[in-house]
């Protein structure tokens, strides 16, 4: 099965672009994987948050297809350590779903609309990090997660 990480906005940091890059490799010498960025919303600065939401939200949901199984990247998710997050991957990918896609949203988190089609909510932790940095300990965590069913020595236990 296919694993899409779809994030809303791209980074400028070179750091974290670098660090995406690396575990990306990883990943995808694993699995089938791919990034999608969707572009930032033009004048966004003069747009309240929920009507960003709102527009961020339309983009996101036009990415969806049908036979995908969509899990949101939302601190109100469910919380698993990395051995029952690669179970989690491991279930799903049995399953008839073409691809699973992860979604990071932008700052302001998801829109209602966004939240409907969705089918889970996962959090990566019960804190609040920001939508660049989630991307890294996503990435991080699905490349665990392959390792840990690969049975590799990446994962102490």
């Amino acid at each position: 099965m296919q694993t899409l990480l779809l994030l809303v906005g791209k980074t400028n940091d070179s750091s974290l672009i670098s660090l995406m890059e690396k575990y990306t490799e990883r990943i995808k010498r694993l699995q089938p994987f791919e990034i999608h960025v969707i572009p930032e919303l033009r004048n966004k600065g003069k747009m309240r948050s929920e009507i960003q939401k709102q527009k961020e939200g339309e983009s996101i949901i036009q990415q969806f297809e049908l036979g995908d199984f969509t899990v949101l990247l939302d601190e109100k998710g469910k919380s698993f350590d990395s051995a029952q997050f690669s179970e989690y991957l491991n279930k799903k990918r049995v399953m008839a779903y073409k691809r699973i896609v992860f979604v990071v949203g932008g700052p302001f988190g998801f829109s209602k609309a966004v939240y409907d089609k969705a089918h889970e909510k996962i959090a990566l932790s019960s804190m609040t990090f920001s939508h660049q940095m989630i991307r890294i300990f996503f990435l991080e965590q699905l490349y665990r997660a392959n390792t840990i069913l690969k049975n590799f020595p990446y994962h102490n236990k």
